[in-house]
């Protein structure tokens, strides 16, 4: 692979966040009589906004209680998401790889930007990514471009020179809207055929392909 830009979603891409997202999606569903909503369902919605999570795995669709089950949520993650975060084996020394090849580094999520940068403080310098755009940085999540497009924009790279990594078909659906090439990482919940349905470049079982 050899682009000027590398563009990373963050849940199940570079990070397993995923024992802190059950437990955040737990609490607030219990506390609302949600008994039944498997910790897979749950996963299931990772990489989507917390709405749309809430949405499918609710059934409610009025905006002011989504919003509510948001803020809920968001207030048992200040707690519990980073202390239940990891980072994949080879995210790193892949990250480092990219870097020492010149490329530009940088994340794309729906998580929230403060959270994302506050994880990465304890295993990088702070000057090491060159942007992270989070949910509060846009008006539209993803599968949006808004957000490539700005971190596009900021960079000054052109789409032609970027790939966008992600785990699941938001991701795919991102990198085309934004016209950029796709890689898929299968660390999350989407086969290898889900992601095959879309434009890709490489189908890859971890990141450390990328800079093989």
């Amino acid at each position: 692979m050899n682009y000027k830009t590398y563009l990373f979603d963050f849940d199940y891409t570079l990070a397993d966040s995923s024992r802190g997202i059950v437990k955040c999606f737990r609490i607030v569903l219990t506390r609302h009589q949600y008994l039944t909503v498997t910790d897979e369902a749950i996963k299931r919605t990772i990489g989507k906004t917390l709405e749309e999570s809430f949405s499918i795995l609710t059934g409610v669709t009025d905006p002011a209680q989504l919003a509510a089950f948001r803020q809920e949520y968001r207030q048992e993650a200040d707690i519990h998401m980073n202390v239940n975060t990891c980072l994949f084996p080879d995210t790193l020394s892949t990250l480092t790889a990219l870097k020492k090849q010149g490329a530009r580094i940088g994340i794309i999520s729906t998580k929230y930007r403060f959270r994302i940068v506050s994880f990465l403080e304890k295993y990088m310098p702070e000057d090491f990514l060159d942007i992270v755009v989070g949910g509060e940085d846009v008006k539209a999540a993803k599968p949006s471009p808004e957000g490539v497009r700005f971190a596009l924009e900021h960079l000054g790279s052109a789409p032609q020179e970027t790939l966008y990594i992600g785990d699941s078909t938001v991701d795919a659906e991102t990198a085309c809207n934004a016209g950029v090439d796709f890689a898929g990482v299968l660390n999350g919940m989407t086969t290898a055929e889900e992601l095959q349905a879309y434009p890709h470049k490489i189908i890859m079982r971890n990141l450390e392909e990328l800079v093989r």
